[in-house]
């Protein structure tokens, strides 16, 4: 078993919570910009430290005033906003723990979670949220209050705390030591029901204080900012919210989509977070407006794109020559300070988990002059467990543990982990909780790895999801899948095979960028139904086929492929919140598309 393993690099916490930040930030820096919100006219309103803590005290004592004691579980379920980081400081400050629900969660979903959490009370952001909520209260008999952001619930709580006195808010604040329960965040569930991770105090605290220390040039630059627009709920935004908290910086949020491009430049972060369809999406979005422009723009983004692979490149191999540092100034100056403006202007690095980002998307990034940091974490290790560093990038991996981690790459090529984010139970599942574990400690993350130059860590698959054929041949689904997906008109892949005498795929075709495709290549107007028959799409996805088998053995390779109708989302049940494919899912509705493929 190979082992690699990161030093703390700040000592563990022995006292206090996360709620301390907040306090000590108010008290030393009152004016610093906690948060910038938007306004109703598109404009951002700059929230300092002291209003912040005062605004969470106020919710806070709302929270005591109705019964919330230390301990209990506050349910939260909206979409990414400032109510949202309000809610769940104030939470803290009441002692109690938060405990996340997706804000698109069916009601059965809703019921799980609040009921195997017991939570006492939950704040939801609308009124369609609260009638999911109504539709299962009567099987939530823990459950006694809803509070309704878009109705004024918060402003409700802050009313409701008036004759709450300080001294009861500080004593219930500074209950919860380091080693008791911060959050209970669910697992996506990808298979079966979600399982409540229990999170420490200690676990978000010690690995952002860490983060902080061990990404100083990302983490701990003056002005640094960020916009949160991943879903809260997930362990990922929730930390990097904890994060800015710890290392002071300002933070923003968005719910839409539609609204990205204009919030991205309207608030302007130094840093971003996302999962690498986000970056696909750009590339993509930024190659077919310049197929639309004409041959000529065309061609000069597809040089651009080139000299930007081939300048990150040279940086791991003796820097650039002088030919290439002047085709690079000069596409500098014609295409990639487009890009840069259109992701706010100000940002040098992004934060880059989820799935694998692809080795030639995350060189274009560099050479435009976004550097992205690759990282791999799970709810169980509250996000990251390893991230590469500017310092230490080595693109197609995920980097060296983050200070106060480890990570280890067992016989069979299973990751475990180790470390300060480490989780300490499921939720009332003892015998999961002690099955997750070996026998001396570490985590079985059930994902598959191999360790790299001694120092980092490179995911090569899923141990659940790996396909044996009918000859035998092991095959890891998601080397194809990601280099499918990397296409402009393909949204989802998932490649089928097991106990099968060959490999073959289900795609899914991106329906947003269908128009632009289809006007660049002689089909204005094409659209799903027409796409997934017309042989000019089906030339180029099988094209997108042969290229990703390029890259694997001829068992690998995928032999015959089918397009379904629709696309995988939350909505529709074949995608978790955090955008995971739930294959079992999947498989089970589309048996007969799988039959079909087989058949002759």
């Amino acid at each position: 078993m190979r082992t690699v393993s990161e030093p703390a690099l700040v000592e563990p916490t022995t006292t206090g919570n996360l709620t301390d930040c907040v306090v000590t930030t108010a008290a030393e820096v009152p004016q610093h910009v906690t948060a910038s919100v938007k306004q109703p006219d598109g404009t951002w309103r700059d929230v300092t430290a002291a209003e912040f803590l005062a605004r969470v005290q106020r919710i806070a004592k709302g929270l005591l005033a109705a019964g919330v004691q230390p301990g209990d579980r506050v349910g939260i379920m909206s979409r990414t906003r400032y109510e949202w980081t309000l809610t769940d400081v104030a939470v803290w400050f009441a002692g109690a723990v938060g405990v996340p629900v997706y804000e698109t969660s069916s009601p059965s979903q809703v019921e799980w979670i609040l009921s195997d959490s017991a939570a006492v009370a939950c704040v939801v952001e609308s009124v369609e949220n609260a009638g999911r909520v109504a539709a299962v209260r009567d099987r939530l008999p823990a459950l006694r209050d809803v509070w309704t952001i878009d109705s004024g619930g918060l402003d409700e709580l802050e009313v409701a705390g008036r004759d709450v006195p300080d001294a009861d808010l500080e004593r219930a604040r500074t209950t919860a030591g380091p080693g008791d329960t911060a959050t209970i965040i669910y697992t996506s569930g990808t298979t079966g029901r979600p399982k409540g991770c229990v999170l420490t105090h200690a676990n978000l605290l010690d690995l952002a204080r860490n983060a902080q220390a061990g990404v100083p040039e990302v983490l701990g630059k003056p002005g640094g900012a960020t916009l949160l627009f991943i879903p809260l709920a997930h362990v990922f935004a929730r930390f990097i919210e904890v994060l800015c908290l710890v290392a002071r910086l300002r933070m923003g949020h968005t719910a839409d989509a539609k609204d990205l491009l204009s919030d991205l430049s309207g608030f302007r972060p130094s840093f971003i977070l996302a999962v690498p369809r986000v970056f696909q999406k750009v590339y993509n979005g930024a190659e077919q407006k310049a197929a639309a422009a004409g041959k000529a723009k065309a061609a000069i983004f597809a040089r651009a794109a080139a000299t930007a692979i081939a300048y990150s490149q040279s940086l791991d191999s003796g820097g650039p020559s002088l030919p290439l540092r002047a085709r690079h100034a000069l596409f500098d100056r014609l295409v990639y300070a487009k890009l840069r403006a259109l992701l706010g202007g100000d940002v040098t690095h992004a934060v880059s988990g989820g799935a694998p980002m692809g080795e030639r998307l995350a060189h274009f990034f560099r050479g435009v002059g976004l550097v992205v940091l690759e990282g791999y974490g799970l709810t169980e290790t509250s996000a990251p467990l390893t991230v590469t560093r500017p310092e230490r990038l080595r693109i197609g991996t995920v980097g060296p543990p983050l200070p106060g981690s480890e990570f280890a790459v067992a016989d069979d090529g299973e990751i475990l982990a180790r470390g300060i984010g480490v989780f300490r139970e499921y939720l009332g599942r003892p015998e999961e909780t002690a099955a997750a574990f070996t026998e001396d400690g570490w985590f079985r993350t059930g994902d598959i790895g191999e360790v790299v130059d001694g120092a980092y860590l490179r995911i090569t698959g899923r141990k659940k999801e790996i396909i044996v054929t009918a000859n035998g041949k092991n095959v890891v689904p998601s080397q194809a899948e990601d280099r499918l997906r990397a296409h402009p008109l393909i949204s989802q892949a998932v490649v089928v095979g097991d106990q099968r005498h060959f490999v073959a795929c289900l795609i899914t075709l991106d329906e947003e960028a269908l128009p632009s495709w289809g006007a660049n290549h002689g089909l204005p107007g094409l659209d799903l139904a027409t796409a997934r028959e017309h042989e000019t799409v089906r030339a180029e996805l099988q094209r997108a086929v042969d290229a990703a088998n390029e890259h694997v053995s001829r068992a690998e390779s995928i032999r015959k492929w089918c397009v379904l109708e629709g696309d995988f989302t939350p909505e529709n049940g074949y995608l978790t919140p955090s955008l995971k494919v739930k294959r079992d899912v999947v498989l089970r509705d589309h048996e007969a598309e799988v039959e079909a493929l087989y058949a002759t």
